[in-house]
């Protein structure tokens, strides 16, 4: 073993004793009158967990389909604070296999969209019977999408609304014209390194996705998960070792459930709506990252445009990519606000 290696190791195991060490137990606050519970329930058959926060008891309950898929939508909220907690009371639920919801008990086989969709309408009951209402909003970002136009689909009776922040339209599609985008903007950056990488590893390809170059590009070009995150492992990663309201190994399961999820769901980058959902009976608002390539925001809105709802409305964020409700937050907010007010 090298010196290099070595070192690497040292540095790896310091910043995890500095880091994720300290906080064993959960910090999860909430004002006077709030709520603020790490829950966890048996769902289609496995135990799964989820965050439920709010400050006031006398808001609505909104359900928050998380993203990646495997990263939990909570990280996000967790890393950029909102304002969801002041107007809902929010459900952020890790899937199953994911998170808090890891297991070596949760089966390959599980571990698709029909199950999912089958989880999210079993927290959906839950949510309403804790919280004694007949109707919930449902929000999805990213990958969620894929599985909350499906469930507002199938049983509109359960919900107010759907929020949908960067919706999955057509991902084949999607990939294509990211993989062609960064190419050109590569071309017109004259970054050779990054252009050389990217015709080395060509959108199509396996290596395109297991190399990496796909993620890299994306956030060194600002199209990723936010305009500024330049990496996963400094933007994601790392943070998510040093989020307290999840145990030690908690946040370690975080990994290893994204780790089950990339072997287990090979369809991840093959849904499309257009073919899925071609109507739904809830208004529907769709959050749009002006610079998400990571879910087209051009397909995004041409499926807005397609996609038959007794309400739609569609919001561009001029300043993000593929996290506008957590890049733009004061933006969001009066949108939120908005919608609320329907309730």
């Amino acid at each position: 073993m090298n010196a290099n290696r070595i070192l690497l190791i040292v540095l790896v195991l310091l910043i995890i004793i500095t880091w994720i060490l300290p906080p064993f137990t959960t910090r999860i606050k909430y004002n006077k009158g709030g709520i603020g519970e790490k829950v966890f329930l048996e769902i289609g058959g496995v135990q799964q967990g989820m965050i439920i926060k709010g400050n006031d008891m006398q808001t609505p309950v909104l359900l928050f389909l998380s993203g990646g898929p495997g990263i939990p939508e909570y990280f996000l909220a967790y890393q950029y604070p909102t304002f969801l907690e002041d107007e809902f009371i929010v459900c952020f639920w890790d899937w199953r296999g994911t998170g808090l919801s890891y297991s070596k008990s949760v089966t390959p086989e599980s571990m698709n969209r029909e199950q999912f969709i089958a989880d999210t309408f079993e927290v959906t009951e839950y949510l309403c019977k804790r919280f004694s209402t007949d109707k919930i909003y449902l929000a999805a970002h990213s990958f969620g999408t894929s599985i909350g136009i499906q469930a507002v689909a199938e049983r509109p009776e359960l919900y107010y609304g759907y929020i949908a922040v960067s919706q999955i339209a057509d991902q084949p599609r999607s990939e294509q014209l990211a993989y062609e985008y960064m190419l050109s903007l590569c071309e017109k950056e004259d970054n050779r390194a990054l252009l050389g990488q990217l015709a080395d590893n060509p959108y199509g390809t396996e290596s395109y996705f297991s190399s990496g170059v796909r993620d890299k590009a994306m956030h060194t070009l600002g199209v990723g998960t936010t305009r500024n995150m330049k990496s996963v492992i400094t933007g994601i990663f790392f943070p998510s070792l040093r989020m307290t309201d999840y145990s030690l190994k908690e946040r370690i399961n975080i990994w290893r459930g994204k780790s089950f999820v990339n072997q287990t769901m090979q369809d991840t980058f093959s849904f499309n709506a257009f073919e899925t959902v071609k109507s739904v009976n809830v208004p529907v608002y769709f959050l749009a990252g002006k610079y998400d390539y990571t879910c087209c925001y051009d397909l995004q809105k041409e499926y807005f445009e397609f996609l038959d709802a007794p309400e739609k409305y569609f919001y561009t964020f001029e300043n993000s990519a593929h996290s506008p409700l957590f890049e733009e937050p004061e933006k969001a907010e009066e949108i939120i606000k908005f919608i609320k007010s329907g309730t």
